[in-house]
Parts: C-alpha cells; structure tokens; sequence
C-alpha cells in the first residue's frame, strides 16, 4: 500500500493543467460498446478507474489501446466473455455495464458494482428504471443477471437526478426500440457529454442539458473522435490547495462555466478568480473566510465531490461554519483524521458537520478511506505544520492522474513513497 508524503506551509506558485473527467470518461467508455467502428478519446485520463474499464472491455473481447490520439477502441469484436469480478466490485462505474450491455448484448451476468465506501448508494433507481424498459433483474449468490428480448422505449420519472441512472438510462434507451422519455434527469456536465458523444456517433437526444431527455431508439452508431472535458473536480481540488495555500495558481483548461457555483463560494471566502484564455486564475486570500453555511446540492449546486475540499479549507479559515451533506449519508470519513490534526469540528447528527477555524494544522499520519476524501487530506497536509503521511492513496489514484506530480510542479514539497 503506497503512501503520500507532505511538507506543508508552502504557498503553491504557478500553472497547472486540469486532467480529462473520470466522470466523463467512464460512461463514455462504456457506451463505445454500442458503436460500430473506431473510437478515439482524446484527453482521456490515465488514472486507476480508466484502467480498471479498460480491462473490462477487453475482457469482452474489445480492442483498448492508448496511441497517439488517445485511447483507441474497437468493439466490432466483442464476445459475451465474463466479466471481472474483482475489476466489477472495485469501482462502482463499472454500473454503467448494465444500460450498455443490455443495450448490445441483451443480457448482463456481474458482480454487484463496488467502489468508494461513502453511503449505501443504493442501486434501486437503476434497476427500477431499466425495468421499465423491459429487463428483467433476478439476483443469486451475489450476482446480477439481466436480460430482455428487447429493450422498449418508455417515459419515466426519476425519482431522485441520479447521474448514475440518467446515464444506464440513456445507454439502454440509444439501442431501445421506439422513444425514451427520461423526466428528473441529472443535468451534470458528464451527462452532457455522454450524449454528445453518442448524439456525435449518430444518435437522436433531444434535451440535453435539461431535465427531461427525449431519446429515439435504434439508430446506427458510428465510429469518431472525441475530446474527453476537462476535470472540474480535480479543478476544484487545486482551487482549494490554492486557497489554503495563499497561492497565486492558473488552472489550464479549467472547465470555468461548470464551476459557478464553487467559484462563487470561493470567491465568498476570499479568493480571487479570473477567466482567462487559458483558463482560471487564482489567487487566495491571506486566510479563508467561513461561510456560514454550506449544502451539497446535484448540479448546477455544490458538488458533493468538492465537500471534502471545502471542509478543509474551513478548518483553517476564520470562523464558524456547517456544512450539510444531501447527496451521501457517509461523506464525514474524513472528519476523524482531521481532528487527528488538530482541526476544531464536530458532527452535528449524521450529515452536518460544524467547524471552528483554526490557524494551522499539525502533520500526522492519516488513511484514505475513499477518493474524494484522500486528496482532501492531501490539502490539509498542504497547510500543515512539520509532515503529514497519507496512506491509502489508492483511492487518490482512481480520481487523480498524478496529485504529486501536479502540486510539487506549484512548489509543493509532497512526494510519493
């Protein structure tokens, strides 16, 4: 198990660029198995989760390779090969399978989809949905099996804008035979991509960006090359190391119109940010202000994928604040080893945590218990006095291509061991 080594206390100085989007990659890695031809993906992120899918779809007799363009894939050659049980139960894209490989194949035979331990994320709404369009789900011993004679278009309504089950949707409704009415869709970016890369292969979404999809079935996808968005996730990390830095950062290709709702909570706790050509300027203040309340909201809100980054970004700011978690119920891992070093917070029930700033951290040796949180950890070791030791940074890898490399090229003394 590798471990993150950090020397804080440095103000991070300079330019770096914003990595391709998991969250986009990994749906549209899964829809290359509805297309005919070549795919390229440029921008694709090379990060454990990428690979992780990679194995999968080469599992099933796809063709996966990184050339000069990106990541190439073929799926002409696809089999009905079993899939990974370990690749499956590691990373809870891998659901995605569902939608694409009902889509193609007609039938799913996996492992229950793992992945990060941050809430039940229950995958109700998936199964549900799909049923609908004619699956049928039987489960025995801890396995998945779906299957249909023919997906059929349907209208639904979401009970919650679940990215996960907006995306199976749209995935299964492609290959579907009549229109799928998707209500109460998710409006994330990725989502957004995920149906311009297929509408791009040929297919027929109206709405997109809104939440309702109209989506027209059964029509031939073609092969094309695609560049994967950049990251506002990883984005919205290095904005906060900025911050609790005092730094002065250019995050290239920084996807600025996904990030209003952060940058306007930045800006709030004194940064400073400014659109340029190249992408988001930063500068951070002398010290964070709390805001005085903080909820994680689905988009165009709050992600709940930058609560762990904003969380210590408090700890050291001036102030009080509560921040409330509504997406998942286990967001709060991080809370212990913070307090290991020496932050001033509480829970307050089971998802709001109360803060009182403190100046300064202290270096200690803290574990990653899951992506988000392990490179929110990374931050506080940013702004900690003497060195602070992250293990578990396995989790880091799933999200990020290279977090050390990227903050020790802003001056950061941060090594992995």
């Amino acid at each position: 198990m590798g471990s993150i080594l950090v020397n804080g206390c440095i103000p991070l100085q300079g330019k770096v660029r914003i990595q391709g989007s998991k969250n986009a990659a990994l749906p549209i890695l899964a829809a290359c198995l509805l297309v005919e031809g070549d795919v390229w993906l440029e921008n694709c992120p090379k990060i454990a989760d990428v690979y992780r899918m990679i194995r999968i779809l080469r599992s099933l007799g796809c063709m996966a390779v990184w050339e000069g363009r990106g990541l190439h894939i073929n799926t002409n050659r696809m089999n009905c090969g079993e899939l990974p049980a370990e690749a499956v139960t590691g990373m809870r894209s891998s659901l995605f399978l569902l939608g694409a490989l009902i889509g193609r194949n007609r039938e799913v035979f996996m492992e229950y989809p793992g992945g990060c331990v941050i809430g039940k994320r229950p995958i109700d709404i998936h199964l549900d949905a799909l049923s609908r369009m004619g699956v049928v789900f039987e489960e025995k011993d801890g396995m998945l099996h779906a299957r249909t004679s023919q997906p059929e278009g349907c209208e639904y309504l979401l009970p919650f804008p679940s990215v996960g089950a907006t995306e199976n949707m749209i995935l299964a409704a492609v290959m579907a035979r009549g229109v799928t009415i998707v209500r109460g869709a998710a409006r994330e970016p990725e989502v957004v991509s995920l149906c311009e890369f297929l509408n791009a292969c040929g297919a027929d979404i109206e709405g997109v960006g809104t939440d309702e999809l109209r989506i027209e079935g059964g029509l031939p996808l073609s092969g094309i090359v695609f560049r994967i968005p950049p990251d506002r996730i990883v984005a919205g990390t290095y904005l906060f190391a900025t911050m609790i830095t005092a730094g002065s950062v250019l995050l290239e290709q920084a996807p600025v119109k996904h990030m209003e709702e952060v940058i306007r909570v930045a800006e709030s706790m004194g940064a400073e940010c400014q659109e340029t050509r190249e992408g988001l300027f930063v500068q951070g203040p002398g010290r964070p202000v709390c805001p005085e309340r903080i909820s994680t909201q689905v988009y165009p809100g709050f992600p709940t994928d930058l609560q762990s980054m904003l969380l210590v970004c408090c700890c050291v700011a001036e102030g009080e604040s509560r921040i409330w978690e509504t997406i998942f119920e286990n967001r709060f891992r991080i809370v212990e080893p913070l307090q290991q070093m020496g932050a001033n917070l509480w829970m307050e029930g089971t998802q709001t945590v109360c803060v009182k700033g403190v100046e300064r951290l202290a270096g200690q040796t803290v574990e990653a218990r899951e992506l988000r949180g392990g490179a929110a950890l990374v931050l506080a070791g940013l702004t900690a006095y003497g060195d602070t030791r992250i293990t578990g940074t396995e989790f880091i890898d799933r999200g990020y291509e290279n977090i050390c490399r990227d903050l020790r090229e802003l001056g950061a003394r941060i090594t992995s061991v």
